[in-house]
């Protein structure tokens, strides 16, 4: 049984930081590239960063680049979203998503222009993040 389960959420000032955990279970770790996806209220669910199967290849969303740093523990079938600089925009559910690397023609289809949009297989429930003073 596929199982993501998130932590690490909480409160946190302006500027201050947090780190999410998500514990994978139930597929093999290393063949999966993992991604953090937020969801603030009343909006639609935002993509903010991926790391590829072997971590050579990580991407970000502009509105946390520079600022967050996904890696990844395959010895631990765990991902990591270490946000600093926090802003209250910010706030909201992360979900952490997981999808098998697909290669076509020997490159793999997950890059720079599809991390955001392809359909992750597995998902965990979330965990909240607030950033307030």
């Amino acid at each position: 049984q596929v199982q993501l389960v998130e932590s690490g959420g909480g409160l946190a000032q302006p500027g201050g930081s947090l780190r999410l955990s998500c514990v994978a279970s139930g597929f093999t770790f290393e063949y999966y590239a993992l991604a953090w996806f937020r969801q603030a209220p009343g909006r639609e669910r935002e993509a903010v960063s991926c790391i590829g199967n072997n971590a050579g290849h990580t991407y970000y969303a502009d509105s946390v680049k520079g600022r967050f740093t996904i890696s990844r523990d395959n010895s631990k079938n765990t991902v990591y979203l270490q946000m600093n600089g926090l802003k209250p925009e910010d706030t909201a559910v992360y979900y952490c998503a997981a999808d098998r690397v697909k290669y076509s023609y020997g490159a793999a289809t997950l890059n720079s222009a599809t991390w955001s949009s392809i359909n992750y297989e597995a998902w965990g429930q979330g965990t909240q993040v607030t950033v307030a003073s």
